[in-house]
């Protein structure tokens, strides 16, 4: 055993009973990074929170600095650890939980970013998507349980080989990494600083390019029954496979921080993509329990076991987790792309409100949406309707309407874009919901969350805990060290805040939908080929 195998034991020795010291949480997420410090029961702390720039340097095109979001990292890593005035030794380990697809390439040496990040939302891989042919896109949903898309993560590392100059030559001579967010901050945070330690050598030594198997269920690469990349995958887009991580598990050891700071010395031990964290923190642990998350986007992902189940209605098959050596656990996923970030648009762009948090009182101010439906299509529309080339449309407007009527229209289509992907989801599992655990940003807004009780016309339930993904995040990580015992304490662990019922007739609740479907076509055929 090696000095750095040595060094994790002794780590692991200091942990291996429950309930001992605190769990920190990475969630790198669309807008936000959080680092949030968890006690044994699954309590937050404390935490800290900083927003990054959102890049737009064409029309479809979002990409964000990964470098900003590196030391947004640190910095929240730093002020968490600060404000619940702990050392790292108190600190059993780490948890990351990031924001899927965004997709970074970066210099093996001196871990130099080629490019910026190009996020999940980007669509400027749309002609490598229309590229393929008929068979190839069956083989990647057949293999991958993804339809081919602009969402996911290998047409972007096809874009950045063929439009940044000297990638593809620097790939194929084995001098870069590629990765979605977990794999770059976990290179960083286990590579020693150049500045201290002198050479590219001595800062490459230990580090580790890995990533978890729900990130890459969300790459168009990996096999979902062998958990592996795929050649014939890979070739199709003509991807080297040198570029990419080594696919670990969702729940082990990995390495160390290495790079110094309040963290230094503690194991990352769990990773998982946002939407599987959320799961996980949900307890949504047995097959036929969802849990829909509010926040950039909406994502409703249900549990359906240990065997990958193929849907009919325009949702994604992925992996929900896998724990150490046991076999992955699989889901159905609904992935919208516009909710929260909406109402992000309404402040920013066009001056609504100061605060995202003042949407609430602004639509609670009007009875309806006087007539008034959003679609926010801004980069196409994803399940379960798959539509790219759709775009954004504010429909049924008249001089009754103002601006107060619009933000309730935006809550609302968060509301019906739910039910969309709730109904396809019953047709797919053939045993509809009974009830939904709900998380995120977006369900503190108690308007938002009673009309979507009556849209569904079931129950919808708020965790305690609103930030579930960080808390996935941290149970994923603390099982691996034996912070926590097993998934029955997870169970006991989760803890509900309230329950919205409907309120709401069906016949009601149907028209409005009726008209909202009405508006969504009209958004339709809109974006055309240069």
């Amino acid at each position: 055993m090696d000095r750095m195998a040595n060094q994790l034991a002794g780590h692991l020795a200091r942990y291996t009973k429950p309930r001992r010291g605190f769990v920190l949480s990475l969630d790198q997420g669309t807008t936000s990074t959080r680092a949030i410090i968890f006690d044994a029961n699954g309590v937050p702390v404390s935490d800290s929170q900083l927003e990054h720039r959102q890049i737009f340097p064409r029309p479809g095109w979002v990409e964000h600095d990964p470098e900003e979001i590196l030391r947004h990292s640190r910095r929240v890593i730093a002020d968490a650890i600060a404000v619940a005035d702990l050392s790292s030794e108190q600190i059993a380990c780490l948890g990351i939980t990031n924001q899927r697809e965004t997709t970074v390439m970066w210099d093996r040496k001196t871990g130099k970013p080629v490019y910026n990040a190009i996020v999940w939302q980007d669509t400027r891989t749309d002609s490598i998507i229309a590229s393929l042919d008929k068979e190839t896109k069956e083989m990647f949903q057949q293999r991958t349980g993804l339809p081919a898309s602009t969402y996911f993560s290998g047409p972007k590392i096809r874009w950045l080989l063929d439009n940044v100059e000297g990638v593809r030559e620097r790939a194929e001579r084995g001098e870069l990494a590629v990765g979605t967010i977990d794999s770059w901050l976990v290179w960083e945070l286990t590579r020693r600083s150049r500045k201290h330690h002198g050479s590219a050598a001595a800062a490459g030594k230990g580090v580790k390019h890995v990533t978890d198997v729900t990130n890459a269920s969300r790459t168009m690469l990996m096999d979902l029954r062998t958990q592996k990349w795929d050649p014939e995958l890979c070739a199709a887009l003509d991807i080297p496979m040198n570029l990419l991580p080594e696919i670990v598990s969702s729940s082990e050891v990995v390495g160390t921080v290495r790079r110094s700071g309040p963290a230094h010395g503690v194991l990352i031990s769990g990773i998982l993509g946002d939407q599987q964290a959320a799961t996980f923190g949900q307890a949504c642990l047995r097959p036929g329990e969802a849990k829909n998350t509010y926040g950039t986007g909406n994502f409703l992902l249900l549990n359906t076991g240990t065997e990958p189940q193929t849907s009919d209605h325009g949702l994604i098959t992925t992996v929900a987790y896998r724990l150490g050596n046991q076999p992955a656990v699989f889901a159905l996923e609904g992935s919208i792309a516009v909710t929260g970030s909406l109402v992000q648009w309404l402040r920013d762009n066009l001056g609504f409100f100061a605060d995202a948090e003042d949407v609430e009182e602004l639509a609670r101010s009007v009875e309806d949406n006087g007539g008034c439906y959003v679609v926010p299509a801004f980069s196409g529309l994803l399940a379960p309707r798959w539509r790219p080339e759709a775009r954004g449309a504010i429909v049924g407007l008249t001089r009754y309407v103002t601006k107060a009527h619009i933000a309730r229209a935006a809550l609302e289509s968060t509301a019906f874009q739910t039910r969309e992907v709730v109904e396809a989801m019953n047709k797919d599992s053939g045993v509809p919901l009974k009830s939904l655990k709900v998380d995120g940003g977006m369900v503190q807004n108690s308007l938002l969350m009673q009309f979507q009780a009556d849209q569904l016309g079931l129950p919808v339930t708020v965790s305690k805990v609103a930030e579930t993904t960080a808390l996935g995040a941290a149970f994923a990580a603390g099982l691996s060290v034996g912070f926590f015992s097993d998934l029955d304490e997870i169970r006991r662990l989760w803890r509900e805040r309230c329950t919205y019922k409907p309120d709401s007739t069906k016949e009601v609740r149907d028209e409005l939908y009726r008209q909202w479907n009405r508006a969504v076509e009209r958004s339709f055929d809109w974006a055309e080929d240069e």
